[in-house]
């Protein structure tokens, strides 16, 4: 969310912006803003008249009030002050609705400019015009067929999708035996390999308000993605990045405690309504997985230099599971509103012969620091921090990643190094039939 002292000082940048991530249908919206913005302020320059008047007018009253008990010539001036701190109050009362009604309309179309981009982000209307930057492992084309996951997980014994379905619906699924074990595996090393990197490592509330679900995403994604609880103000998270980002709302955070580092573990719930089309089967897409998450709360002029390190962290975590990576800088178009900068981790796909996606890192700038009204009190006085956050791993697309580039010609799995000491020192998974 931009900040309206920089729309009405900018009105022109933020008008090219929108141009840049092709939502020409919002440009209307900047100059509405404008006139709300004018009314407003407006209203509250009058307000503020009328409550300064009101003090002076009240203390005129009492002082004829006094002087008409000796002269009675004064009442009748009295009485006409008297209505017209009457009426001075109801001018006030009226403005003041007026002021949280405008208000109101401000917040509602602020929340749906999107938020200024980086200059470097690429120009495109949608995903197929985000640019590959670099490649991480070489492709391996092995001289086998290599299975669909859900087939090479069916000869470990280690997925039940039927009968998922009868209990829960598509988009389900029940993971067992070595599958379920190399599930967890994955992420018990993705957990340890952030706090080596000196992250804390949370486990938040996998339900929120809905006032921090407005506070970490835009309305679009959240009518995509989220789930709410029937009759309660209560939301099913994503992400984990949802609850780690609201941990600080309303919150003043001492300049010396930051940057904030955090990994969080959590189940995530997505409608994925929309998704449809590539690898709808399996565990691709899927409304209910698990994923371990990094966040990081830190100054403006910080937020660049963590935005670089939070990708190259997922890069040598798939790299040391012997899975080949690209990185894919997302263009304009396919950044969601409150981002400034984006990009995708890919890992190779075998079956497929390309890359698709696993992880995908953001930074926001301050939009959700000033939605959730976060701030940072330094030696200068307060300012709105920068949130980024990056996947670590996602563990169904992990497996597919995993399974594929780790398949052998027998149908077993090789257990890459890193990982062994997470199944109890197995170095090859062998499939049951």
């Amino acid at each position: 969310m931009l900040d309206i002292k920089f729309i009405r000082e900018n009105p022109d940048v933020v008008k090219e912006n929108i141009k840049k991530k092709f939502q020409d249908a919002k440009l209307p919206l900047v100059d509405e803003v404008l006139v709300l913005d004018e009314q407003n302020r407006t209203a509250q320059t009058r307000a503020n008249e009328l409550r300064s008047a009101r003090n002076s007018l009240s203390k005129q009253v009492g002082m004829l009030m006094g002087q008409a008990k000796k002269d009675p010539s004064k009442l009748a001036e009295a009485e006409a002050v008297k209505a017209q701190v009457k009426a001075n109050a109801d001018e006030l009362a009226a403005l003041e609705a007026q002021e949280v009604e405008l208000a109101e309309k401000i917040r509602r179309i602020l929340l749906t400019i999107p938020n200024i981009i980086d200059p470097s982000v690429p120009i495109g209307a949608s995903d197929e015009f985000n640019v590959e930057v670099e490649r991480f492992g070489e492709p391996v084309t092995p001289d086998f067929e290599v299975p669909y996951h859900t087939e090479i997980m069916e000869t470990f014994n280690g997925i039940d999708m039927d009968s998922a379905g009868r209990v829960s619906g598509n988009g389900f699924y029940y993971l067992m035996g070595d599958i379920a074990r190399l599930h967890s595996g994955i992420l018990a090393y993705a957990r340890d390999f952030m706090i080596e990197k000196g992250f804390i490592y949370c486990i938040p509330p996998f339900m929120i308000h809905g006032n921090v679900v407005e506070g970490v995403m835009s309305q679009t994604e959240m009518d995509a993605m989220m789930y709410k609880i029937e009759g309660e103000d209560l939301y099913l998270i994503g992400t984990s990045e949802h609850s780690m980002i609201g941990k600080f709302i309303d919150q003043i955070i001492p300049e010396q405690n930051l940057p904030q580092t955090l990994t969080s573990y959590s189940p995530c719930f997505r409608k994925e309504k929309g998704a449809h089309g590539i690898e709808e089967r399996g565990v691709y897409r899927i409304h209910q997985f698990e994923k371990q998450e990094m966040v990081v709360v830190c100054k403006p002029e910080d937020s660049m230099a963590w935005y670089e390190k939070m990708w190259r962290f997922s890069v040598e975590l798939f790299r040391s599971m012997d899975i080949p990576v690209r990185q894919l800088e997302c263009c304009s178009g396919d950044l969601a509103d409150l981002k400034v900068k984006s990009c995708d981790i890919e890992a190779w796909s075998p079956r497929q012969q390309k890359y698709f996606e696993v992880c995908s890192c953001s930074n926001l700038g301050d939009a959700q620091a000033r939605r959730l009204k976060m701030r940072v009190k330094g030696e200068k006085g307060t300012y709105l921090p920068h949130t980024l956050n990056n996947t670590v791993v996602a563990p169904p697309r992990m497996l597919i990643a995993f399974l594929e580039n780790n398949l052998q010609a027998d149908g077993s799995v090789k257990i890459p190094a890193a990982l062994r000491p997470y199944l109890g020192g197995m170095e090859v998974m062998l499939p049951k039939k």
